[in-house]
């Protein structure tokens, strides 16, 4: 089947024809040109209305999807058509976009390939450079932010990751629904302006309409859920009061390990800081022994690690109240233990009781698990290309991979 014919079966626009194609030895390049048929007006560019033809311009090249290893480009002479309304305008053409010199169906390819691989070696991979592939996630990225439909949202995560050296943070939010997950926002800086900006973007009514919010326990993130999402839960992120709880057990470890090292006792802490932070069912075997010999001592470490075991009960409540009664009996235990470092998350979880209880209120629906599985995403999306220069391409590349953003439809598929 000659190119032509492949060209009309699976890219075929009304009012062109495709008239013939030959290969440049020179640049090792495809060239098809293209030409309006007869009597066929085109498009203003401006209100997509049929005007009359008022002159030919210069041809120009449009990038084509890549064939057998060929680069491949559309020639084609635009019209200047004279439309009633607009003046003398440049016609508008279905397989381009603006004044870009690449074909729609060739921005959905790079842009498709730049999802699985990094920018560099989609680039690299189809003979192209990176601000080209850069240029088509843009288009596609600014094509699904206008298309997209934001609403209903039910649940909502946010939470912060770093993208630069000298404390440079992303603030994102994230849909969490049972039946959509993805990037809703990306805000520059870990600021309460910031997170302000997305209730804005997406108005007081879907604000209104939000029922549980997912966060961790900086006061600022707090408050501003408070003020814009005042019919929503806010469910206090499950990961960092576990994080905590353990830095808090880390802490006692390596105090006691350096005492008792100073004070001439058997270093029987060293080296053991895995033992006592992982879950039971995590160990090694080695850790596993490791852990039964460690527990024979009259330690405060052995004792701020069954008190962070005991925690573990709480997660396994599903009545709120009684979720309530536990947690209430628990610090008062912590409190009586002396241990300070724990003694402070106590203090922290006792001033979140009823933040924390939301996680029972909403039936265990929604945690930060999946908030922290698209952060590991995010951070993926990052590393593969060893870091983004600046906040906008990070901005790209993230609602691109993950904002599930639409894309323009075309005939057919390039893969």
């Amino acid at each position: 089947m000659r190119l032509i014919s492949i060209l009309n079966q699976c890219y075929h626009f009304p009012g062109f024809v495709y008239v013939g194609a030959r290969l440049n030895k020179s640049s090792k390049s495809i060239e098809v040109e293209v030409r309006e048929r007869s009597n066929s007006k085109g498009k203003c560019s401006i209100c997509m209305k049929p005007a009359a033809t008022y002159d030919h311009q210069t041809v120009r090249r449009f990038e084509f999807v890549p064939f057998w290893g060929f680069m491949v480009f559309l020639l084609y002479r635009m019209r200047r058509v004279s439309c009633p309304q607009c003046g003398v305008k440049i016609e508008a053409v279905p397989w381009g976009c603006g004044k870009h010199q690449m074909t729609t169906a060739y921005v959905l390819f790079l842009a498709n390939w730049a999802k699985k691989l990094s920018w560099k070696e989609t680039a690299q991979s189809f003979c192209t450079s990176w601000d080209k592939v850069c240029q088509a996630v843009e288009v596609v990225v600014a094509w699904g932010l206008e298309h997209r439909t934001l609403g209903p949202i039910q649940a909502i995560g946010v939470d912060e990751v770093a993208y630069g050296k000298g404390h440079k943070y992303l603030t994102l939010v994230y849909q969490i629904d049972a039946h959509c997950t993805r990037l809703l926002w990306v805000g520059k800086e870990r600021t309460v302006k910031t997170f302000e900006e997305f209730f804005d973007m997406i108005g007081p009514d879907l604000s209104g309409k939000i029922e549980f919010v997912c966060s961790d326990m900086w006061k600022p993130y707090l408050r501003v859920i408070r003020e814009r999402c005042i019919n929503a839960l806010n469910i206090l992120d499950r990961f960092h009061i576990v994080a905590k709880m353990n830095d808090a057990v880390n802490d006692v470890r390596s105090a006691e390990a350096r005492k008792l090292v100073a004070d001439g006792y058997e270093p029987v802490l060293a080296k053991s800081r895995w033992c006592v932070l992982k879950r039971r069912e995590n160990l090694t075997n080695n850790q596993r022994i490791r852990l039964r010999d460690i527990l024979k001592y009259n330690l405060q470490t052995v004792r701020a690690y069954l008190l962070k075991e005991q925690f573990q009960q709480f997660w396994g409540y599903d009545s709120p109240a009684w979720a309530g009664k536990f947690l209430d009996q628990w610090i008062v235990l912590v409190m009586r233990s002396r241990i300070e470092p724990m003694k402070k998350v106590a203090k922290t979880l006792r001033s979140h009781r009823e933040l924390i209880l939301n996680y029972f209120r909403a039936k265990k629906q929604f945690s930060s698990g999946v908030v922290e599985g698209l952060n590991n995403k995010v951070k993926v999306t990052m590393r593969k290309s060893y870091g983004f220069r600046t906040f906008r391409i990070t901005e790209l590349a993230l609602y691109h991979v993950l904002g599930k953003l639409p894309e323009p439809q075309l005939a057919h598929r390039f893969y």
